[in-house]
């Protein structure tokens, strides 16, 4: 039985999100929409970056190509999940600062009538 095509059944939620969010025009979005797809963004690069460390270790030289495979597809999906729990927890505050930064560039909200825990980043995260 090959498993070698296992990857290609799967697509990354992430890739897609960034493909839609990058030929979205943001100047009519609104707040919760904005930082969904801040989320998205810090969710796809912690993964990134979570993939290029794994890549960092050694891989078993005793497991045959197909198990390798399989838990290759098992450990993106882990990854996958992991990224997306970081980025919608307290994540690196890369969501927040990217937020920030859009809303000045579109014009979303005025940056002097947000309640203090918004301006201090707290109430960023809490929102799911």
């Amino acid at each position: 039985m090959d498993f070698s095509n296992v990857g290609a059944l799967y697509s990354n939620p992430y890739t897609q999100a960034a493909q839609d969010s990058a030929s979205k025009d943001y100047a009519n979005a609104s707040e919760q929409e904005l930082r969904k797809a801040c989320r998205e963004f810090e969710a796809y690069f912690v993964e990134q970056m979570y993939k290029s460390m794994l890549k960092t270790i050694p891989k078993s030289e005793f497991s045959s190509s197909s198990s390798q495979t399989m838990m290759d597809f098992y450990k993106d999906k882990m990854v996958q999940d992991l990224a997306k729990e970081t980025a919608n927890g307290e994540g690196l505050g890369l969501a927040q600062m990217l937020f920030e930064q859009m809303k000045r560039n579109y014009g979303i909200g005025e940056t002097s009538s947000k309640a203090p825990e918004e301006a201090s980043g707290k109430a960023f995260g809490d929102e799911k």
